[in-house]
């Protein structure tokens, strides 16, 4: 019995060099490291399933990105104390991948990044699953919130991946954050001498008959300026939808230019008048011009015949 218990025991203290006689392994050391790592995932597990049970749903979601990233750091210190534990020499192990480790932090600098940033929006909670944002001139609405990456689907169905750290280098516009309501406008110009009045009833007999404005706060047209060859008017109502806003502001559109072709009302364009002053002095001048510079031709022609005869 002493010799089996004696062949285990070296068998579990059989020494594995790895990268010099400074850094060894021993079996035992694997074995502690599993039992070590297997004990950790199932306390984790056991605390999440206790913290998640008290949280809402929205914020279950926000919980399992930020418990992923926690759950990785607590493997990573297991492993270390583990090690230490058992008698390896942890600087070796730093000192002999010490530039190995300068390489790997210089590429994932933008990762951790993406990483520190996703923590932050997820805390701070200033952009939920649903939300309609808007970064670097793109628009889209928010479907998964990661640890790295937020992933959005534009109104054309294309799926846009924004990298974390882009919320704090960049300008946010969040849509929705005071609510899914939005107020959304629409400009038309008509010609002077309109009929503002009548204009303006026209504007907001449009908003009102489109199904997806609301009527309260109800529309409201503005006489924005007076313009070159227009003058201008803005219409801005409330949509429940603004991601689909597109659509009912091109409905309403169409329905402004038929009734205003109902009521006689034209929509101008630019025009610009040219006037010419004196067409035949224009031409006169034209022809003195070039008569002028034929004599001047002539007299150094001239000139030059008499050089040579004398």
């Amino acid at each position: 019995m002493k010799e089996i218990i004696k062949e285990i025991t070296d068998f579990l203290n059989y020494r594995i060099p790895v990268g010099g006689k400074d850094v060894e392994f021993t079996l035992k050391t694997i074995l502690f490291l599993i039992v070590g790592l297997l004990f950790v995932k199932f306390l984790l597990k056991y605390l999440k399933k206790l913290a998640k049970s008290k949280l809402e749903q929205e914020d279950k979601n926000k919980f399992d990105t930020i418990f992923s990233f926690t759950s990785w750091l607590a493997y990573v210190v297991v492993f270390s104390i583990g090690l230490s534990s058992a008698g390896v020499n942890l600087s070796a192990v730093l000192v002999a991948s010490s530039a190995l480790l300068i390489g790997i932090g210089l590429a994932l600098q933008t990762f951790f990044q993406d990483i520190i940033s996703g923590i932050f929006i997820i805390l701070d909670k200033s952009v939920h699953v649903g939300d309609i944002i808007e970064l670097d001139d793109k628009v889209g609405r928010v479907e998964e919130i990661k640890l790295r990456t937020t992933r959005a689907v534009t109104i054309d169905n294309k799926v846009l991946v924004i990298p974390n750290h882009k919320y704090l280098s960049n300008s946010l516009y969040n849509w929705t954050q005071n609510g899914t309501t939005t107020r959304e406008s629409v400009k038309v110009g008509v010609a002077y001498g309109s009929d503002v009045a009548l204009v303006k009833k026209l504007l907001l007999q449009a908003a009102n008959e489109h199904s997806k404005v609301y009527q309260h706060p109800a529309p409201l047209v503005f006489f924005e300026n007076f313009g070159d060859s227009s003058l201008d008017f803005k219409l801005v109502f409330t949509l429940n939808d603004s991601f689909q806003a597109a659509i009912p502001k091109s409905d309403i559109r169409f329905r402004i230019d038929e009734l205003f072709r109902e009521h006689n009302i034209s929509i101008p364009f630019p025009q610009r008048d040219i006037h010419i002053v004196d067409a035949k002095g224009l031409k006169f001048n034209q022809e003195s011009k070039e008569r002028l510079t034929n004599d001047k031709a002539t007299e150094k022609i001239e000139e030059k015949s008499k050089g040579k005869s004398q």
